[in-house]
């Protein structure tokens, strides 16, 4: 195995994108989704980077890039059909020492992009080491069809159980066995079903009486 998987922190980190295309697009909104303070140099951009950049979610300059670029930046993807560009990109990253991806060129890379499946906080990411991207894709299409909006739902309701019971100080191996017996009832065919009455009844069930979504989860909507 060649790639060492990784769920990599860019919240609030610089990030730049170098390409204002179709994938430099792509690419801009997944960053953006993650929290980084994202910067886009393109000579020519979609009229959806035009647009977050007018609303002041991301920084764009329409020209074309310069090593300079890279300066305090966490990471780069590099999203250009220019080749030379590309090379460029991924040398002054080297020479920098920034995190680097040339889009389709993974050895100019220094992380690959997996085929993400998200359901808000779970996220399934599919690699195939830049083998076939064309399996990758179809697997992320099989594991949407699998992974439904219940799983961000069941996720968020765990979440909050775990930190609720830490602030209890409740004793760690104890918890372990609640969260298997949450996990072993059919929360998620409840949660698919819209029955959250009888979510509230498992809660009660296994954690006691004042566990329920409303303490839970306040007034959020599920």
């Amino acid at each position: 195995m060649r790639y060492y998987p990784v769920n990599l922190d860019v919240q609030n980190k610089d990030c730049l994108v170098v390409g204002g295309g179709a994938v430099g697009e792509r690419k801009a909104k997944t960053l953006l989704a993650c929290g980084a303070k994202l910067f886009v140099i393109s000579p020519q951009t979609t009229e959806a980077l035009k647009e977050m950049a007018a609303t002041g979610g991301i920084h764009l300059e329409c020209r074309p890039y310069r090593t300079s670029d890279l300066k305090g930046k966490f990471l780069v993807i590099g999203a250009t059909a220019d080749e030379k560009v590309n090379r460029q990109i991924s040398q002054d990253a080297a020479s920098f020492g920034i995190l680097c991806n040339i889009v389709d060129r993974p050895e100019s890379c220094t992380f690959v992009l997996p085929a993400i499946v998200r359901q808000g906080d779970l996220t399934v990411a599919i690699s195939t080491s830049n083998k076939s991207p064309a399996l990758a894709k179809r697997l992320r299409r099989r594991l949407e069809k699998e992974f439904g909006p219940e799983y961000a739902q069941l996720l968020r309701l765990m979440g909050a159980v775990r930190q609720r019971l830490i602030a209890e100080d409740s004793l760690p191996e104890a918890n372990k066995g609640k969260f298997e017996e949450l996990l072993d009832t059919d929360l998620l065919d409840l949660f698919r079903r819209g029955r959250l009455e009888d979510v509230d009844s498992k809660l009660k069930e296994i954690l006691g009486k004042e566990y329920n979504l409303q303490s839970l989860l306040g007034a959020t909507e599920l």
